[in-house]
């Protein structure tokens, strides 16, 4: 007997349950709508399974590799540190693990449902959603389309045994000897620091004229650093032309300088960035415009051209960041509910799990300038910092822009251990509209690295303690 498809209507469907789409799906079902979210893999999306939270187990795990080493500055010595990979991979998953089957309570918490398969537009107000045993159709008042990105391939670097993207790496059962990294972006540096600290000889290719390009270049000079006193080269201005596999590994060709090289490795990591998943869901059913590179355009409430469908995350335009799409998909489900909720990126941070961290948030100094602003950039090293001292990892520096006018907080640039921390700081001074002053007279405990950010507002206002000169 053929079961009929009776299609299911729904106020609200989400499409991916990343962290944009799950995120969406909850503040959509706390705001009354009755929701579906729809996952073709698992909930969490990349992000918490094979992107954002792995890697920042595996980079843990490589800085406690490097830690056991023992430091001689501190008569602290150690001989043969070994790690067994396999328990690392094994610590790994479960902290996944407890992740997406908290993801999953909290959508049930929330009472949506939860529905596997691929979805693929019908019209703009319907989808079919097929797994291997059957096609669902369900009507819909409103979509959010949260789908995310997959790793771009490059000619002559199809994925393969030793040719990975970063789900490859992060899924290796041993630590390689030798790694070439193409692309040292934020996933390439952070890999190839974390399997430097494991003691892999590291080398990253980097197109650009520097690593890290969408950061100042005082910062990704710390970053450098300490990747070269890992053993890692860095070679920039090189061109990937192809990977050859042999019996036991890789070579891969690069043109650098004009001269052709070649280098041997046990694998290759591939990270030139990302590509929307936007090309095989039928977005032309729905009459849904998708733009350059498979973005689509959205206004200021995550809606496309079609009145009742969202998009979020790394399908639309900005830096694919994982706390990007958890805002855009919290705007799109109160604009979808009627809210006055819009999109403002000023206050959007950006980081590097790197070594050191590198986290920025508004604007940097050039880019105060170029809009127009007359701003004062006031920098205090972490050198001067009791509590960088104490933890022996004093490299790096803040950096807060404020405008010359009124002292306003507009920017900050953070380059250090627990940067990434840090940063939370400055991003709500900008959101509330605060002074250097108002961040000078916030009592920071003591002895922090909190203190840093203090600092750096009292050479704003031309009075700090720990400095001379306030400049």
């Amino acid at each position: 007997m053929v079961v009929g498809d009776f299609p299911i209507d729904v106020d609200t469907l989400v499409v991916g349950a990343g962290p944009g789409g799950y995120v969406a799906a909850i503040r959509a079902a706390q705001l009354g709508q009755k929701v579906t979210i729809v996952e073709k893999d698992n909930l969490g999306g990349v992000c918490l399974n094979v992107g954002c939270i792995p890697s920042k187990a595996m980079i843990q795990a490589g800085h406690l590799t490097d830690y056991a080493h023992g430091t001689e500055e501190l008569g602290i010595k150690t001989e043969n540190v070994t790690v067994d990979f396999s328990k690392v991979q094994e610590w790994k998953g479960k902290v996944v693990n407890k992740l997406t089957s908290g993801v999953e309570g909290l959508l049930k918490g929330n009472k949506v449902d939860i529905v596997k398969g691929e979805v693929y537009f019908v019209n703009d107000h319907s989808v079919k959603v097929m797994d291997e045993k059957k096609s669902q159709t369900y009507n819909f008042n409103n979509c959010i389309i949260a789908t995310g990105s997959r790793p771009i391939e490059i000619p002559g670097f199809k994925f393969s045994g030793r040719v990975l993207d970063s789900t490859g790496a992060l899924n290796l059962k041993e630590i390689p000897n030798k790694l070439v990294v193409i692309g040292g972006g934020y996933i390439g540096t952070e890999l190839g620091s974390a399997f430097a600290n494991f003691g892999t000889e590291v080398t990253i290719l980097e197109g650009a004229k520097d690593i890290l390009g969408t950061f100042e270049k005082q910062m990704t000079q710390l970053v450098k650093k300490r990747l070269k006193k890992k053993n890692a080269t860095i070679v920039t201005e090189a061109m990937a032309k192809g990977a050859e596999e042999t019996e036991n590994g890789v070579k891969v060709t690069y043109e650098a300088k004009g001269k052709t090289e070649t280098i041997e490795a046990d694998y290759v990591l591939v990270t030139v960035g990302r590509r929307p998943n936007t090309d095989e869901i039928g977005l032309e059913q729905a009459g849904v415009e998708v733009g350059e590179r498979g973005l689509i355009k959205v206004d200021k409430q995550s809606r496309t051209n079609v009145k009742n469908i969202y998009a979020i995350g790394d399908i639309v335009p900005g830096t694919p960041l994982a706390h990007k799409a958890s805002y855009e998909g919290k705007v799109a489900a109160e604009a979808i509910s009627g809210q006055k909720a819009e999109i403002d990126y000023i206050g959007m941070p950006a980081v590097v799990f790197s070594d050191p961290e590198l986290a920025s948030v508004g604007y940097t100094e050039q880019e105060a300038k170029d809009a127009g602003y007359d701003v004062k950039a006031s920098k205090f090293p972490f050198a001067a910092n009791g509590r960088a001292l104490a933890l022996n990892n004093s490299d790096g520096f803040l950096k807060l822009i404020t405008r010359k006018e009124d002292g306003l907080v507009i920017g900050a640039q953070i380059a250090g251990p627990n940067a990434s921390d840090m940063i939370a700081e400055l991003g709500l001074a900008i959101e509330a509209g605060m002074t250097a002053e108002d961040i000078a007279l916030t009592v920071h405990a003591h002895p922090t690295l909190g203190e840093i950010t203090m600092e750096a507002a009292e050479v704003a206002l031309g009075t700090p303690i720990h400095m001379l000169g306030g400049k």
